[in-house]
């Protein structure tokens, strides 16, 4: 993984390619590269470079025109970052060139069975075994060439494929990354995601798991892995390029920290009905009856997604009455968990496409659950393969870390739990309450924002720790581990969150005047149980920053909160713990759209 592009037209090249690339730049790499296909050589010719796009830029020579051509930005699997293990990967003989995202599973089995064959190979990729493969088979035509060579393949992939014997095409498949193709006027694109396209067309067709296309100049057709053809009818992106581009911000990150009050509001727009005081979800394709079904709720999702899930099982829980857990799909798909008829699950995922989720979400599939998704990104794959889902419609969230995705999908949960509730035994007072809360949230976020140069101080003041502790108790619990992970995504402090009800069972040996903790400290039924904490911690020298609605005596610092209701209290306090975040990875100097060793969307195990 991380980022394709490709293009065929008429057109230069090189130009498009290195702009989708930089498009692409805040899904993570290490390296990049491109191949073309010049009109006057046999070979294609290549470009690479371990670094950023600008790296590529400067080494692509002047005399560099082609109508053709592949790119990728790497984020390293197989080898360490270099100009040998960046994408694309040629043949001995410069004829195939391949870009790919995902895993192959079995590489160490084909490479092992290719070198004794007499292939050298030029890196440490499992990316390159497919390139000596489609090279080595024997079809005649390229989309043959392709399809021999993924019968050999087990594991994931979103390919581009190129050959010089057939400079007319490139050749693309998917099984488990994503592929999108853009449709233009005698011209057509291919990327893994849509940022890379929207400058260019907004006529857009997702290849499903196991198929492949063809892409010409004027013309493209999509086919299974088998040879079947399939129908794909081109939609149209929701977003303009515009909305990919920083908009006078200096990191995407502060834009989309800014942008949530929009977010919030696009997310409640048009779903509440006052009269009944509930919502309307016409995507869930769960009538009153099923909904009634519905003994137990289990939410899978990855990272930020999770913590979200965190407080969606929370809210159901609270408001509809069902038991509710969440778990990390990665883990929920090995432990070959007891699928239960009556039992509901939801996917949370902002691309649509993170793997582990996906690939949890088609074993559910498999032993007949029911299964909805809560994603970002219409069209994804998990929206296609669920039954049903809410869209949080955050916008298009460049940044690696995600924060207004986060803060909508918990909005998105409050909107689905009340939705349950409503048709279970919540009353039509506390449907309203809730009603009139959520509405609240986006002019009560835009005051958390008018504060932002005081959270600016204070995260100056705790910029040089080398760790960090963030606790919080039943609701708060999952806003401390969210704000734990953005900390140590960007500014690279190492953080823990813990619940505050846990400190005595082994954490509090850890406090000490170098470990300051951050204390989420709501306006609860557990003010004094949390006060208590803050006091435990203080008898032992810790430096305390508390996020409550009051200040906070006992605490060296505190961020002061607009209240709503507790139940969508959590949803408000996560918002300056983003800011802390951010002007603590500012203040250290950290490159925070692009954070080290990190992807946007991980499409890979």
């Amino acid at each position: 993984m991380c980022g394709i592009v490709g293009y065929i037209g008429k057109r230069d090249v090189a130009p498009l390619l290195l702009e989708g690339l930089q498009r692409l730049e805040y899904r993570g790499y290490d390296s990049a590269g491109l191949v073309i296909n010049t009109p006057k050589t046999p070979a294609l010719r290549m470009v690479k470079a371990k670094g950023r796009v600008r790296d590529l830029e400067a080494k692509v020579p002047k005399r560099f025109a082609g109508t053709t051509g592949i790119a990728h930005t790497r984020w390293a699997t197989h080898g360490a970052p270099s100009d040998e293990n960046s994408h694309p990967h040629l043949d001995g003989e410069s004829k195939v060139a391949v870009v790919h995202n995902g895993i192959i599973d079995n590489a160490d089995d084909l490479r092992a069975k290719l070198l004794a064959d007499g292939v050298v190979f030029a890196s440490e990729t499992d990316t390159e075994t497919v390139v000596h493969l489609i090279a080595r088979a024997q079809a005649e035509t390229l989309e043959e060439k392709v399809r021999e060579a993924l019968r050999h393949i087990e594991g994931t992939y979103g390919l581009a494929v190129m050959h010089a014997d057939f400079p007319d095409r490139i050749v693309v498949a998917r099984n488990g990354s994503p592929v999108v193709l853009g449709i233009g006027e005698k011209e057509m694109f291919v990327a893994s995601d849509v940022a890379a396209l929207v400058s260019h067309t907004r006529q857009i067709v997702t290849l499903d798991d196991g198929e492949m296309a063809t892409l010409k100049a004027d013309d493209f057709r999509t086919y299974t892995t088998e040879g079947s053809t399939t129908s794909s009818t081109p939609t149209t992106v929701e977003w303009e390029a515009e909305s990919y581009d920083m908009g006078g911000h200096d990191t995407y990150m502060h834009k989309e920290i800014s942008e949530q009050a929009d977010a919030v509001d696009r997310v409640l727009r048009g779903r509440i009905d006052d009269r009944f005081s509930t919502v309307h979800l016409g995507g869930l394709n769960l009538d009153a009856r099923e909904a009634r079904g519905v003994r137990r709720i289990k939410i899978l999702g990855c990272g930020t997604s999770y913590h979200a899930g965190l407080i969606g099982a929370g809210l159901i829980e609270s408001l509809a009455r069902i038991p509710a857990d969440a778990e990390p799909a990665s883990e929920f798909r090995y432990r070959n968990p007891v699928v239960d008829p009556d039992t509901l699950y939801i996917a949370v995922s902002q691309s649509g496409e993170t793997y582990d989720v996906l690939a949890a979400v088609q074993e559910l599939k498999r032993k007949g659950a029911r299964v909805l998704g809560v994603v970002n990104v219409v069209g994804s794959a998990i929206a296609r393969e669920a039954d049903g889902g809410v869209y949080v419609h955050a916008g298009p969230e460049v940044c690696v870390v995600s924060t207004k995705c986060f803060t909508n999908t918990v909005v998105a949960f409050a909107l689905l739990a009340l939705h349950l509730g409503r048709i279970r035994d919540l009353s039509v007072s506390d449907g309203k309450r809730i009603i009139e809360g959520l509405r609240k949230l986006p002019e009560q976020i835009s005051e958390i924002l008018r504060d932002e140069d005081k959270v600016k101080e204070i995260a100056e003041a705790y910029a040089g720790a080398q760790s960090m502790m963030f606790i919080g108790r039943v609701r708060g619990y999952p806003v401390a581990l969210e704000a734990s992970l953005k900390l140590k995504e960007i500014s690279y402090i190492h953080a823990e969150a813990y619940p505050a009800s846990e400190l005595k069972h082994g954490p509090l040996a850890l406090i000490e005047p170098a470990l300051p903790t951050v204390a989420i400290v709501p306006d609860d039924d557990l003010l004094e149980k949390n006060r208590a904490a803050l006091e435990e911690i203080k008898a032992r020298s810790g430096r305390i920053l508390a996020v409550a609605h009051r200040e906070q005596e006992k605490a060296d610092h505190t961020i002061v909160v607009p209240k709503n209701e507790p139940e969508l209290d959590p949803i408000l306090m996560g918002i300056p713990l983003q800011l802390l975040a951010y002007h603590t990875a500012l203040a250290m100097g950290r490159d925070i759209d692009k954070p080290r060793n990190l992807a946007k969307s991980v499409t890979v195990e």
